[in-house]
């Protein structure tokens, strides 16, 4: 019993939040076209899409350093502790690297591909 009105506390707080949020939310908001400026796909995606995906990729792999460090140190001797920390750090390296050289790596693709 005491259960059930919890849930149905539960639901009229959660609908009479949304409810509210329709007062809160009396301001216009713009989004911004991210396609303004471009006038291609290639610069679409080494202007706009590929400095944001590899500092999301640049981001992921300096917590997985740090995460791997923790495991490496938590192992506690054990040589299957030890050897899944050192992959971790291993192929966070290899991802912050390639996030670091993802500009580099597009333009030489660009150029192989003769794209202008």
């Amino acid at each position: 019993m005491i259960l059930m009105n919890k849930k149905i506390a539960s639901i009229i707080i959660f609908a009479s939040s949304l409810c509210l949020a329709r007062f809160a939310s009396a301001q216009e908001v713009t989004i911004p076209n991210p396609l303004q400026g471009t006038d291609s796909i290639s610069e679409l995606l080494t202007d706009k899409i590929l400095p944001g995906v590899a500092g999301i990729v640049a981001s992921l792999s300096t917590i997985m350093i740090i995460i791997a460090g923790i495991l490496y140190l938590t192992s506690a001797g054990s040589p299957e502790k030890i050897n899944t920390a050192k992959k971790a750090i291993t192929y966070a390296i290899v991802g912050l690297v390639i996030a670091i050289a993802a500009g580099t790596i597009a333009t030489i693709i660009k150029t192989t591909l003769g794209v202008t």
